[in-house]
């Protein structure tokens, strides 16, 4: 079915069951969210995290009346502890951890000249130093397990294209490319594979009752498509990452877009 009649959502056919996953920043519509339930739909069991408890639960709740196999651990990714705790808990639930996947970022808009340290620290540290915590923590556990296993992160293509008011988000997400492409090298001799996702415009209907429809319509004309990805189709190229059928796929950055320039 072509992209003119709208995206298909594709059932699931099993390609992550029996396999464990931590997926950050799940608590609700967007990108985590929709990785949490695609995972589950293909099998998998999964321990959604989020710094925001209450949304977390709420999420854990809905999930749990669908499937078996669904937990909930709060997390801060910018608190090495509640990071720890977090593959601690996932290896405890289940014995052992074979997917992680680093969606926790945050954005902001802010023109250089006029930026504070502040705002630019706050946007490294969770979206950027936040995925560092988190792959290291999962290769560790990876390394010790003496399994293999599957890092995801989640880019951005302003780490390739400039933006107005977004160089502390777009340095973040380069540094989160760059960290893909070396931890993947390093990963290699233990049998794990770190990629990362770059998405260019994927948006949920919280994400759109905050946008202007003037901003909106300006970003969706820049997609071929004339529109926006649905945060399940970013998902979807996920869970190929985490899955054997990307075996052979090592530090590398796909981008999830439909935007040429």
């Amino acid at each position: 079915m072509t992209d003119v009649e709208g995206p298909v959502y594709v059932p699931g056919h099993g390609l992550l069951k029996g396999r464990t996953a931590v997926v950050t920043a799940a608590a609700g519509a967007g990108i985590g969210g929709a990785t949490a339930r695609r995972f589950l739909e293909e099998g998998a069991r999964v321990l959604i995290s989020d710094a925001h408890e209450r949304r977390l639960k709420e999420y854990e709740a809905e999930l749990a009346r669908e499937f078996d196999g669904v937990a909930a651990f709060a997390c801060d990714v910018t608190d090495e502890a509640q990071v720890q705790a977090l593959v601690g808990t996932a290896l405890r639930l289940h014995g052992r951890l074979d997917i992680v996947v680093n969606n926790a970022g945050l954005g902001g808009t802010s023109d250089l000249v006029d930026m504070s340290d502040e705002q630019w620290s706050k946007v490294l540290d969770v979206t950027l130093n936040g995925t560092f915590r988190c792959t290291r923590a999962a290769l560790r556990a990876f390394r010790e397990g003496g399994h293999g296993g599957v890092i995801v992160n989640n880019a951005s293509v302003v780490g390739w294209r400039a933006q107005a008011g977004q160089a502390h988000y777009a340095a973040a997400k380069a540094g989160v490319m760059a960290l893909t492409r070396c931890a993947a090298m390093e990963a290699a001799g233990f049998g794990v594979r770190v990629n990362a996702v770059s998405p260019s415009l994927a948006m949920h209907p919280h994400l759109v009752k905050v946008t202007t429809p003037e901003l909106l319509e300006e970003l969706t004309a820049r997609e071929a498509f004339g529109r926006y990805a649905q945060p399940w189709e970013v998902a979807n190229v996920i869970v190929f990452l985490a899955s054997g059928y990307s075996s052979y796929l090592t530090g590398e950055v796909v981008s999830v877009s439909s935007q040429h320039a």
